[in-house]
């Protein structure tokens, strides 16, 4: 190493304390360790990642090159062909973005994706990772970490004020709202992009997979019944390209259009934020440059900012404090009052699981949503409040309606199975981070939406002539 001991010791010490680290296993690196490896699973992307800047930064101290590894494994919860063909898509771009700092980017795909097999075969002397608050994910974290014998430290690198600073779950937005603006002095900055000083030679006979090929070749246990999107490109160039057209163009009358799914006039950044191919502060600090070089666009960065600061972390402070976030028990005890009130109620219209699937019920606007969530892979979040809201009045009871919810959501929309939608899912179903209303039947005291009432606020008959039309095929394309 290329420092004294007690010199390192207290420069990790000093960057342990970083508000974003959580320290999985402590120590010193390995003495006889070869690289630091960063395990890179939710921020996906080689550029703007707090994890890869303070991997760098201990590689150089150490004096060691910087693996970034990604393991492609065959059977993420809930994932199938439409969601591993735009996370393929992304990693091209992580190869060619770290590249440029002189990061080598490893892949390995299933069944030959062991971490502790490849930190082996690398002789890693430290370990990085991104945090991910979701349940399956945050344990894989844990068993590595009670596995290995380097030190291991995650890094919250995927929200903008580190979700550690909410102690405890927030009852609503506007609890968690002025709490995080308090705090966007001190965190919402550009990232610092570290190279790294010295190049990693790669092994003798060591293993890895192109991310130029389809990962998924030869999965026998992976759901292909969902097809692919041909208008989404997965990877950090096209989020970037996509922000650049948002702020450019859309971002205007995004305080007046957003509500207008006719319109698309949103920044479709969701999937990118899922897959980490984009940080929400690079999608921050764009909105907020062109918000500086035009102030008429100051009311739309403030209706920005509340969706992808105050919301979204609303999000991921309620999956990581709550267990039953996927659950009727993360109701509070007002909605669980009234949902056990009107637990007999009878519904007029019933569907089965199947025929919401295909768009069969008497609403042609939800029918319209769903199509657009099966076929696009992507839905207006004004719809998805009404589309979650009516699959309850549908149903037998709330656990069902959450069941079948969050089966939807995580099978076809490309930012699925994420902190967003189960809040969504759980603010229309449960009535989350909302307030008591007046008692109506299904509902109680839960927030109620007409269909008269919503498809009065936009267009609602452009919106499902658009929708008759979308495209049904997909099909592979890296």
């Amino acid at each position: 190493m290329s420092i004294a001991g007690s010199s390192l010791s207290q420069e990790l010490l000093s960057w342990s304390k970083n508000s974003r680290v959580t320290m999985r296993r402590d120590g010193l690196p390995d003495p006889n360790g070869k690289c630091v490896v960063y395990w890179m699973q939710r921020a996906q992307r080689g550029i703007d990642n707090h994890a890869v800047d303070l991997a760098a930064k201990i590689a150089n101290l150490l004096g060691l090159p910087l693996v970034v590894y990604f393991a492609g494994i065959s059977n993420f919860p809930h994932a199938n062909l439409r969601h591993y063909v735009f996370l393929n898509q992304g990693l091209p771009d992580i190869e060619v973005d770290l590249a440029a700092r002189n990061i080598s980017f490893v892949m390995r795909r299933a069944p030959r994706e062991s971490h502790e097999q490849l930190l082996s075969d690398v002789h890693a002397a430290f370990l990085i990772g991104d945090e991910n608050p979701m349940r399956v994910p945050e344990q894989w974290r844990k068993d590595l970490a009670s596995k290995i014998k380097i030190p291991f430290w995650t890094v919250d690198t995927d929200v903008v004020v580190p979700s550690k600073l909410m102690e405890k779950a927030q009852y609503g937005a506007y609890t968690i709202r002025p709490r995080l603006y308090r705090l966007l002095p001190e965190y919402l900055h550009p990232y610092e992009n570290v190279p790294v000083e010295r190049a990693w030679k790669r092994p003798r006979a060591f293993y890895a997979d192109s991310v130029h090929e389809d990962m998924t070749r030869d999965w026998k246990d992976l759901d292909r019944s969902v097809l692919p999107v041909e208008a989404w490109k997965g990877g950090t160039h096209a989020a970037l390209r996509r922000l650049k057209l948002f702020t450019g163009e859309l971002l205007e009358d995004y305080d007046t259009q957003r509500n207008h799914p006719e319109t698309d006039g949103t920044s479709c950044m969701s999937p990118y934020l899922h897959y980490g191919h984009v940080g929400p502060i690079t999608i921050a600090l764009a909105v907020e440059a062109a918000s500086k070089a035009n102030p008429k666009l100051k009311p739309a960065r403030d209706s920005y900012f509340n969706e992808l600061i105050a919301w979204r972390e609303l999000a991921v402070n309620f999956v990581r404090y709550t267990p039953s976030y996927d659950s009727p028990d993360c109701a509070e005890h007002w909605a669980k009052t009234t949902i056990a009130e009107h637990a007999r109620d009878e519904r007029e219209h019933l569907y089965t699981l199947r025929q919401l699937e295909d768009a069969h019920t008497y609403d042609d606007l939800w029918n319209a949503a769903q199509i657009q969530m099966v076929r696009y892979g992507w839905m207006h979040n004004y719809l998805r409040m009404y589309w979650a809201k009516k699959i309850l009045e549908w149903t037998p009871d709330v656990a069902t309606a959450m069941k079948y919810s969050i089966y939807l959501n995580d099978k076809y929309f490309l930012d699925g199975r994420d902190p967003n939608g189960y809040a969504g899912i759980a603010w229309a179903i449960l009535g989350k981070f909302d307030r008591a209303w007046g008692t109506r039947p299904i509902f109680g005291k839960i927030r109620y939406m007409s269909g008269a009432s919503t498809g009065k606020k936009f267009d609602s008959k452009e919106y499902m002539r658009q929708m008759k039309v979308l495209p049904q095929q997909g099909s592979l394309a890296f």
